[in-house]
């Protein structure tokens, strides 16, 4: 019996649609996926301009009512970072809707499918490290520029000299 499943999309820019991530696209994989796996998607949801910094977005907040009232078993993404890019969010989705019991949480790119303990290990591992990488991108900008202006105020070779 195929497992009741609703699929949410989501870019955040329109660079994203651009590089590959196109909602177009990530409706391609999903339905692929699904027919490969069985699963019966109930509805396909799209949060178009959202970022993933946060779960407060209309369509994931709508996909998760349907899983609390049993409207679906199961929430399939093209890729985690499609869902949140915060550990915290995560850790609260995955205790709230994805834990035994509850609901499933199914991903393309990553092949994960959290209703066994493996499938849940590798969600978390792959939490950390996309929150990882967006604090590192946040972090880099900023640090990049205060370098080039430190480097741009120092004599040549970039060394301070103690005044004598």
């Amino acid at each position: 019996m195929p497992t009741k499943t609703i699929a949410c999309l989501r870019v955040s820019t329109d660079k994203q649609a651009d590089r590959g991530v196109s909602l177009d696209a990530q409706r391609a994989k999903l339905k692929a996926y699904a027919e490969l796996y069985e699963l019966d998607l109930v509805e396909i949801i799209v949060d178009a301009g959202h970022s993933a910094k946060s779960v407060d977005r209309p369509g994931l907040q709508r996909a998760l009512g349907m899983l609390k009232v049993g409207e679906a078993e199961a929430l399939l993404v093209v890729k985690l970072d499609r869902l949140t890019r915060s550990v915290v969010d995560l850790g609260t989705l995955v205790e709230r809707y994805f834990a035994p019991g509850k609901a499933a949480l199914l991903s393309v790119g990553e092949q994960i499918d959290t209703r066994s303990a493996a499938g849940r290990l590798v969600l978390n591992v792959l939490a950390s490290v996309s929150q990882w990488e967006r604090e590192a991108i946040g972090d880099g900008r900023p640090r990049s520029c205060s370098t080039r202006r430190s480097r741009a105020s120092t004599p040549a070779g970039g060394r301070l000299t103690a005044a004598a």
